[in-house]
Formats: C-alpha cells, sequence, structure tokens
C-alpha cells in the first residue's frame, strides 16, 4: 500500500513485520508479541515423549484445550477439543486445574480468562496466536462507529451484537451499550433478540456472518445490509444509508472462510459428480447460497458423523480439520476433500506448534508462569455481562 493510499483510508501503518517476528510488542491487537524463553528445536525426536512427561508431571493441575483447527501434533495432547466459545466454558467447567493452556488463539484465552475463576491463570503456547479477523474492529475504532451511529440520530435504536471471535475489548463494549455475543451455532437467536431490543444492529467484526445470517435464516435483503469501514469516514456511509438500514456490518472477515469463492463451489462439482458442499457460515454470501449446507464448525462435524458411507463431501473451513475429518472417515468411505484447490492453513492458529507446547508444559512443571493472558477488571466484568446475555438467550 503506499504512502497516499494509507493517508487516504485514514490508516497508520502498522509494522507488521516487526510484529510477526515477535520483536515488538502491540498489547491491544491480536497480532504477535515476543515470546520469551528458548523453543526446543522442532527436530527435537524426544518432543512427544516431552510434553507427555511435563503433563504427566503436572497432572490434574494443567488443562489443555485444543481448537478444531489446530494441528495433528498439538491436538493430542488436548483433555477436550471444540469450538472457541465450547472450549471456554469447558475450562470453567474444571475449576481444579491451576492452569488452563489453551491451544487456539489470543481471543480464546481472553474469554477462557473472562469465564474462568480469578485463580485459575490461562496460557497462551505462542502470544503471537493472534486472529486476523479480530485485529480488525479496535475498541478505538467502534468507539468511533458509535460516535457517528450517535451523530447520524440513531444510536439508541442500535443492538451491537459481536461474534465471538473478536477480542475482549470488542466483548465489553457490546456488553457495556446493551449487546449480546453470539457464535457461528446461535447467530440467528442472536439477532432475534436484539431486534426484540431495537430497531437495527450493529454487527462485529465478521460482516460475512452477520450477512448471511440475516438474509439467510432471518428473511432480509441485501439491500437491508450496510458495511461500515472503519477506514473510511463516517464508515464510507451517510447519514441516510445508516438510517435506513437494519444491519450494520462491520468490514471484517476471516482470512481463511473469505478466500472460498463460488468459483471454488462451481470446481468441485465438475471434478466430484454427486459431491455435498458444505461451508461455515464465514464464507462469503455467494459461496454459502450455492452450498449445500452451511454450519459451525461443531455442525459439519456432526454432519459427517451422519453421513452415509460412499458419500462425497468438499468443505469449506479451515485445512487441519478438514485433512483430520478426512482421516477420521476413510474407513467408512466418505470421500472427503477441501473446498479450494488451494492449500490454506489459519496461520496464527498454526503458530501454536509442538515445541511450543512443549516448552510452556516443561516451564509450568518447573513451577515457571508463562504467557499467561488476563483481562483487567473493568474489561472483564462488561464483557462477562455480554456473554451471559449469550447464555441467557431463548
Amino acid at each position: 500500500m503506499t504512502t497516499a493510499q494509507t493517508q487516504e483510508l485514514d490508516v497508520q501503518p502498522t509494522p507488521l513485520a516487526l510484529l510477526l517476528l515477535g520483536r515488538e510488542a502491540d498489547p491491544r491487537s491480536e497480532r504477535g508479541v515476543e515470546c520469551p524463553g528458548d523453543l526446543p528445536s522442532a527436530s527435537d525426536p524426544d518432543l512427544v515423549a516431552r510434553a507427555r512427561a511435563a503433563k504427566e508431571k503436572l497432572g490434574d493441575k494443567v488443562f489443555v484445550l485444543g481448537h478444531h483447527y489446530q494441528r495433528d501434533e498439538v491436538i493430542q495432547f488436548a483433555d477436550v477439543t471444540g469450538d472457541s466459545f465450547k472450549l471456554a466454558r469447558d475450562a470453567a467447567a474444571r475449576p481444579g486445574a491451576e492452569y488452563i493452556v489453551f491451544c487456539g488463539v489470543h481471543f480464546m484465552a481472553e474469554s477462557a480468562d473472562i469465564l474462568t475463576s480469578d485463580d485459575q491463570k490461562v496460557v497462551l503456547p505462542d502470544l503471537a496466536a493472534g486472529c486476523s479477523m479480530a485485529d480488525m474492529a479496535t475498541a478505538e475504532q467502534v468507539a468511533e462507529c458509535w460516535d457517528v451511529l450517535t451523530e447520524a440520530g440513531i444510536a439508541e435504536q442500535v443492538v451491537p451484537v459481536s461474534y465471538m471471535n473478536s477480542s475482549a475489548d470488542i466483548k465489553a463494549f457490546t456488553g457495556k451499550h446493551g449487546g449480546t455475543i453470539c457464535t457461528s451455532s446461535n447467530a440467528e437467536r442472536a439477532l432475534n433478540w436484539a431486534f426484540e431490543q431495537g430497531e437495527k444492529v450493529l454487527f462485529l467484526p465478521d460482516q460475512h456472518l452477520g450477512r448471511n445470517t440475516a438474509v439467510r435464516d432471518l428473511g432480509m435483503s441485501r439491500e437491508d445490509c450496510v458495511v461500515y469501514n472503519p477506514h473510511r469516514p463516517n464508515g464510507g456511509l451517510t447519514a441516510e444509508e445508516l438510517r435506513a438500514a437494519k444491519m450494520i456490518l462491520w468490514r471484517g472477515h476471516c482470512s481463511v472462510h473469505g478466500r472460498f469463492s463460488l468459483d471454488s463451489v462451481n470446481d468441485v462439482r465438475e471434478r466430484i459428480p454427486g459431491v455435498n458442499v458444505l461451508v461455515h457460515p464465514e464464507c462469503k454470501h455467494e459461496v454459502v447460497a450455492a452450498a449445500d449446507y452451511v454450519g459451525s464448525t461443531e455442525y459439519i462435524i456432526k454432519a459427517l458423523e451422519a453421513a452415509p458411507a460412499g458419500s462425497k463431501w468438499a468443505i469449506g473451513t479451515e485445512l487441519n480439520l478438514v485433512r483430520r475429518l478426512a482421516n477420521r472417515f476413510a474407513a467408512e468411505d466418505k470421500e472427503i476433500v477441501f473446498l479450494d484447490k488451494t492449500v490454506c492453513f489459519c496461520s496464527t492458529m498454526n503458530r501454536i506448534d509442538l515445541p511450543h507446547l512443549v516448552w510452556t508444559l516443561e516451564s509450568l512443571a518447573e513451577g515457571t508462569l508463562v504467557n499467561r493472558i488476563e483481562v483487567d477488571q473493568e474489561t472483564e466484568a462488561f464483557a462477562k455481562l455480554a456473554l451471559e446475555r449469550m447464555l441467557a438467550l431463548p
């Protein structure tokens, strides 16, 4: 991006290269910060044995959570697997565990810290494991958006609904302004609740999940939705456009699910006659509209479990999970392929590797607390309020 383009978008340049290399800290971002300590070599043949030994030494003091998108080498050490909210609740249900090692990304570890007790310590094996989607909405940007809605005279009509894939700051903003959190499984219920509270919804930070839920599940038109771009003055919208909209979608997306295209769907149908296309609702609207089935990560797993032998499936979600499911159901003669021809892992999720996990477990076993994720009390209180509203959804 040129300097002129940066100025036009009103964006402050960020030293991304330095962040990715772990040489600078950005504590209010999902992007990486320095990971202290000496990691064991990835070529160490004893890594699996070392992880087992450290975990056994810790015993019930440690509880390891593994998100579905994690590498196989890491997921084998998880006490439970699941999506981000399920894992956070699993952690809260284990009050006896002193250490919660979250093999996922930063916002997930924040959610676990919010839901667990004060004497439990949540640890992220690599602090550089962030989420590009969560990074697309900062507290400052969302506060500015609310000012724009206020100036347009509609803030009192707007209920914020934030996706689980957001920072603790955004969850706190949501709680403070009378909104709720949602997951990809309960987004429809969350929006129905929100429209009972107000006339409009500000949906953060994934525009695709918001649009797909509003149009596909609630029967709205695409014209009912506008996209707020935080890098443009007034979000790139006029006051009239904001007043006419029912859904104000934040301009954010998942870097993995956003790559699937209508061409991907058409191509796989040509290559594999009779294939069932099953995609995550974070995919673009045209992809969701062209798919046979749409659902959350847990929905995808259950659909494949229930699928008949010999059926064919093209899955539009993260590759680690797709590959794991393909291996799991191969014996049942279920053909499972990645929707896109181009291989694509979640790069930040994949930062949690076996060396980082070994380093984390061995440090904890030696009595050294590393990479603790802590949410401040005020942020935690409002974020928890938003999460509790979600738990109370009908």
